[in-house]
């Protein structure tokens, strides 16, 4: 019987699978590629077992996955999803910016067992947080399991256990989920569930503790504190080509040179540094094997034009005002001045380490000397998600996550060729510039490329100031989530810093009097400014 040979032949192999996973003899990659084969496998049998009316498979449990309101974000998720299904779990997968309700009635209506939530960007941590009070007012109680790049333990313990009575577990990689799906659809998990809240409860407090620990200055003291530069014989250049350019359909060709792709390794849970890791001991030839199918991919990219690229950047004269702000002067453009508004560090520092803030890379309005500020937006993203979807249909898993994680470098590999061409041509003040691609991802280079949403400067509202200076949807098609996340998601934005003595840093936490001035700064309730920043308030 066709079902038979699902749940027998096919279903044992794929726990064969699982098993060699999850004890490390098999690696990511082959476990995708395992999918692909079952999957086509179960697509060609369906129509005898429905002809037969044969019953349906029998799962080991239901798990809802989804990438939280505006967030974009979905290759992590794919992956523990294929991961799971590997492993006789049916997911329904609800896909990306997926509202809380939604997400309530879908786990109720499905009556599954364990919800997943995942997110990218630091404003799905709050959204995650919101989910599990809706889920605790709803009055759920399906273990809630958390994952993606942005979360973390520490977030998971503090802000989202607390808001609710069943399990909550964060998990930072593929082979883990397996494992606590397991533990908690065991029917014995009382042990298991108690383990981990007394694990989640002893980590809050200790985290708690950790940070009351620590000392920061006021906001007044921080900015006297500011980093120093000697604006008489600073090294200032003014760009060759002032305001706003575009590239559009630009060759993606020309962008392999500049592949970072270590992090596309790690995406596959390889973990190693290019080119060493093809060689290494363990994940060696599963790494050769998946660079030389990401090369195929690769290649049929770039010969056959399946993604696009746009590119609109622009280089502005500027000054520092009020301390922490940047403003934009435009008036030769004949289009409004803007700010860049920016954070400065309030953890105190041993003597003669400043509290630095973007805004202490360029130069004063009161010192007299112009200076200059560039922002921009790359895309690689458009066309991604038509091909990975044709790739799920044709139950692909593989190359769906695939062309997604390359598109991502692609878009990372453009921001690095784009900032290259600014400083050695359109800002020109590297002119002389020879540096090798290791040089260019080891950041050896002058001047530097700091993006919203990242550690210098974490509120990702400043992005809407980029694409208001630089029309970024009208220009080149990018466009913003509620939660200020890119759409095509392989896209990159940032700010240009030229300073030689620019360097990037980690703004860490901020204190409730930085948050109130931040909010009078930029015309927002201090409830607003909460939530767009709490990632980085001080508990």
């Amino acid at each position: 019987k066709p079902i038979e040979v699902i749940e027998g032949h096919l279903m044992i192999g794929m726990n064969v699978v699982g098993d060699l996973f999850g004890s490390g003899k098999m690696f990511l990659p082959q476990v995708v590629k395992s999918a692909r084969v079952m999957k086509k496998a179960v697509a060609y049998l369906q129509p005898f077992i429905e002809a037969e009316k044969d019953g349906k498979q029998e799962f080991s449990g239901r798990v809802l996955m989804a990438t939280v309101k505006g967030d974009v974000h979905d290759i992590g998720k794919n992956i523990v999803s294929v991961v799971l299904g590997c492993n006789n779990y049916e997911i329904i997968d609800l896909g990306v910016m997926v509202p809380p309700d939604k997400i309530i009635e879908a786990a109720i209506a499905e009556k599954v067992d364990i919800i997943g939530l995942s997110g990218l960007i630091t404003p799905s941590l709050d959204e995650m947080a919101y989910v599990s009070q809706e889920m605790e007012k709803k009055n759920l109680d399906i273990p809630l399991i958390i994952g993606g790049a942005t979360t973390s333990r520490a977030h998971t313990s503090v802000k989202i256990a607390p808001n609710y009575s069943e399990t909550v577990v964060h998990i930072n990689d593929a082979s883990r989920a397996v494992t606590v799906v397991g533990n908690l659809l065991q029917k014995d998990n009382k042990v298991f569930k108690k383990q981990i809240r007394e694990e989640y409860d002893a980590f809050r407090e200790q985290f708690l503790k950790r940070t009351k620990e620590k000392v920061y200055l006021t906001i007044e003291e921080a900015r006297k504190n500011k980093f120093q530069i000697d604006w008489n014989t600073s090294e200032i250049v003014k760009p060759k080509q002032l305001g706003v350019q575009i590239l559009e359909d630009f060759d993606l060709k020309k962008l392999e040179a500049f592949i970072d792709w270590s992090p596309f390794f790690r995406s596959w849970d390889l973990h190693g540094r290019y080119p060493d890791i093809l060689e290494d001991d363990v994940v060696g030839a599963q790494a050769k094997e998946l660079f030389k199918d990401a090369k195929v991919l690769l290649n049929r990219i770039f010969d056959e034009n399946l993604l696009k690229a746009n590119a609109v950047f622009g280089l502005f004269p500027a000054n520092s005002v009020n301390d922490d702000d940047i403003e934009i002067q435009n008036s030769e453009f004949r289009i409004q001045n803007y700010k860049f508004l920016t954070l400065r560090q309030q953890s105190k520092k041993a003597a003669g380490k400043p509290n630095l803030a973007l805004a202490d890379f360029i130069a004063p309005k009161e010192t007299g000397v112009q200076d200059y500020m560039g922002c921009f937006c790359v895309s690689t993203g458009f066309g991604t998600e038509s091909l990975a979807k044709e790739f799920e249909k044709n139950h692909d898993d593989y190359n769906a996550i695939m062309i997604k994680a390359l598109a991502d470098r692609l878009a990372e590999a453009f921001a690095e060729y784009l900032h290259k061409e600014v400083r050695t041509n359109y800002w020109n003040y590297a002119q002389d510039e020879s540096l090798t691609n290791e040089d260019l991802i080891k950041e050896n280079y002058k001047g530097i490329r700091p993006a919203p949403g990242y550690p210098a400067c974490p509120d990702h509202l400043e992005k809407k100031t980029i694409w208001e200076l630089l029309k970024v949807k009208e220009n080149i098609g990018v466009e913003l989530t509620e939660s200020l996340a890119m759409w095509p998601a392989a896209s990159v934005s940032g700010y240009y810093f030229a300073n030689p003595e620019a360097k990037y840093f980690g703004l860490g936490k901020i204190n409730q009097d930085q948050l109130k001035d931040y909010a009078i700064r930029r015309g927002i309730t201090e409830a607003e400014a909460e939530k767009w920043l709490r990632p980085n308030l001080a508990d």
